[in-house]
């Protein structure tokens, strides 16, 4: 007799509340639910003055070097409302950033890679503008990309330790030149370390465009040996490889013991290869943006970008310097003459 007096009750405070009830379910899924978009604004600045070491010791300087970086937030509706009206942010398809045949996670894992793989061209390209002997050791060869007409059992994040008959110096050159031995349809014989543990795949090749493919791409970066212990450090939320060129001028100033901030927030964004060339990046307003908003004194932009981030500079008539440069060097010696 309870338990029927109970359904009763609870049915009529259901009743009740029905139209509260429907209410918080459809404010739920608004703000839940995500729809192939994402909202590009602006974001701000990383401070690497506590995120790169030497030897284990924090690099001192007066001032600080910083990272740019976009704020992206995932399309739910609400934020694709304000996004369409707000003229400081950008709605932006996911498929602009998602290649084909990768989900979501492929693409954060393909970024994660080249993360890492910027961390090491940041560390070769400082080594050799500060004059620094080292050397590499091992070479990784990382998928981070599988296109839709490949047919293997690979998978992204894989590190490829033997390549056919190739183990030993396991290059780019060497995979290349071993694809465009067989002929397509002949399988290749592939191990890679996955999950820490050695899985044997294989690859069929297809013919494209007069080319020998499997369908992979590879980030390629190495091990290094030199008389320093570099240490970069980030966060797991933290990808992509905008930030390698920052992270080389911080550890260029930590190795040669130059202060280049002069006082200053210096701010900046790039990509870096191991001979320290800066290239060119996206969202270079919204960087801008969350560099004036915290400050800087002077923003480092890469060549390629800097006629675009010159003309909305010039337009939201910020009072920040804007310094184009194409390679590292350019950085150190416009920084170097501030003493001037």
């Amino acid at each position: 007799m309870n338990d029927m007096k109970l359904h009763k009750r609870i049915l009529h405070i259901l009743k009740d509340n029905l139209l509260f009830i429907i209410t918080i379910i459809i404010v739920f899924l608004i703000f839940t639910i995500q729809i192939p978009y994402e909202v590009e604004m602006p974001g701000g600045t990383i401070n690497l003055n506590n995120r790169v070491t030497i030897d284990g010791n924090d690099i001192n300087v007066e001032g600080s070097y910083n990272m740019s970086y976009v704020a992206t937030v995932n399309g739910s509706i609400p934020y694709i409302l304000i996004g369409l009206i707000n003229p400081d942010w950008e709605v932006v398809k996911t498929s602009e950033y998602v290649k084909d045949n990768e989900s979501i996670e492929d693409y954060y894992n393909r970024n994660r890679i080249y993360l890492e793989q910027s961390k090491v061209f940041a560390e070769m390209s400082a080594y050799k503008a500060a004059g620094i002997e080292f050397k590499t050791t091992k070479q990784h060869n990382k998928i981070v990309y599988l296109t839709e007409e490949s047919n293997s059992d690979l998978k992204i994040q894989d590190e490829i330790i033997k390549f056919g008959d190739i183990e030993e110096e396991l290059t780019s050159d060497k995979i290349i030149e071993y694809i465009d031995s067989k002929q397509p349809g002949d399988e290749i014989d592939i191990v890679v370390e996955r999950d820490n543990k050695e899985i044997n795949c294989k690859a069929k090749v297809y013919e494209e465009d007069g080319e020998n493919k499997i369908g992979m791409v590879v980030a390629i970066y190495y091990d290094i040996e030199s008389d320093y212990n570099v240490e970069i450090k980030s966060k797991g939320s933290e990808s992509g490889p905008s930030g390698g060129f920052m992270m080389s001028l911080m550890i260029y100033s930590g190795l040669t013991g130059k202060d280049l901030t002069h006082g200053k927030k210096i701010v900046g964004t790039g990509t870096i290869n191991s001979e320290g060339k800066v290239g060119e990046i996206g969202g270079i307003k919204y960087k801008i943006m969350g560099a004036v908003k915290d400050k800087a004194d002077i923003f480092l932009v890469p060549e390629d970008n800097y006629e675009e981030a010159k003309n909305f500079v010039d337009k939201k008539n910020y009072d920040i310097i804007l310094v184009s440069v194409s390679k590292l060097e350019d950085a150190i010696n416009y920084l170097e003459g501030l003493d001037e």
